[in-house]
Formats: structure tokens, sequence, C-alpha cells
């Protein structure tokens, strides 16, 4: 059996992390992945872990909608938030909903270098002040800014993967989540 799964974005870091993060948690299984675009209802630039958190719940829901025959839905949204004055912290949130369940989890996150934070609070996306800080073009869709400031040591993708991995722990292991059947995951 393929399990069918919709990625709520059209970038190839994050279907490939959501391929990963399946992969990783249940070896064995085959997969199609599909991209679908929906609107995730935040800012272009979530600027907190809430409204990173409601851009990846807002993602998957509007991806069960487009795609209401997948085995899976995944929301995959990148958001920072400023801890003290001018130091930004950069993670994502994931969201995964099946028709019978809900998990979702934060990446790891990291500081992000003055100049950078600096251009982000100034209203600009991480990615474009990745590619100007870093002289680089679209590495959002590359490496991202874990990838530029680790050297590659960790990717994008491999950060999304280890949250997909954590999102995707009450599908793992039903049995210990009975209550997280659910069809809009908690608030």
């Amino acid at each position: 059996m393929i399990v069918r799964i919709a990625v709520a974005s059209n970038n190839p870091v994050k279907a490939a992390a959501v391929q990963q993060g399946f992969e990783r948690m249940f070896p064995g299984i085959q997969l199609t992945i599909q991209p679908v675009s929906v609107p995730s209802g935040v800012s272009a630039q979530p600027m907190s872990h809430r409204e990173t958190l409601t851009g990846a719940r807002n993602r998957v829901n509007n991806a069960a909608a487009r795609v209401p025959d997948a085995d899976y839905w995944v929301g995959l949204e990148g958001g920072v938030e400023e801890v003290s004055p001018g130091n930004l912290i950069s993670f994502a949130w994931v969201v995964v909903r099946s028709p019978e369940r809900y998990g979702q989890a934060c990446s790891a996150a990291f500081y992000l270098p003055p100049e950078v934070a600096r251009l982000v609070l100034s209203g600009m996306e991480l990615g474009e002040a990745d590619d100007i800080v870093f002289s680089r073009v679209n590495s959002k869709q590359e490496n991202g800014a874990v990838g530029l400031l680790t050297g590659n040591a960790m990717d994008r993708a491999e950060l999304y993967a280890q949250a997909v991995m954590l999102a995707l722990i009450p599908f793992k292991n039903p049995q210990l989540f009975p209550g997280e059947i659910l069809s809009s995951g908690p608030e």
C-alpha cells in the first residue's frame, strides 16, 4: 500500500523533510508526496511561536480541504521570536493530521546573527535577510539559515524532519494517545 501525504507547501525542502521524517519513523513505508500550495493565514514572516503554530495549523487544515483523499496532511511553518531586544531565535512548527489523529511539534531553535535579526525586525522575511547577508539566492529552498550558519552540518530539511518525526509520535504510539482523535487539533 502506498501512503499519500499532502504537504502544505511547494517548497522542495519541506517536501524532503516530510519524506525523511515519515521514512525514519515508519521504515519500509511506501509513500507519495503531493505538494499543495495553500495559504497560512498568518504574516509572510511569523514573529512568534503562537503565530508560527497557527500558520502550520492553518496550512494543514487548508491542505486537507484541497486534497481530501490523502492519508496524511502536513503543515510546516518557519518562524522567529524576539527573545530579548534585537535578539531573534528561528524555529519551525509542524502539524501532522490524518482522518483519525493529530500531532504537532516544534523544531530546535537557534539564534540568528545580529545583522540578520536586524533585517527581519525591520520587516524582511528571514530567507530574504539570509540571502542579503550571505550573498545567496533563494536559500530558503535550499539549506536555509541553519545550513548557512552550521556550514551545512545541519540543513533546513534535516531540522524540519526532526520536527516531523516528533509530530508523528501520536501516530507511532496510538495506544498512548487515545485522546488525540481530533478534527482540528488542540488550542
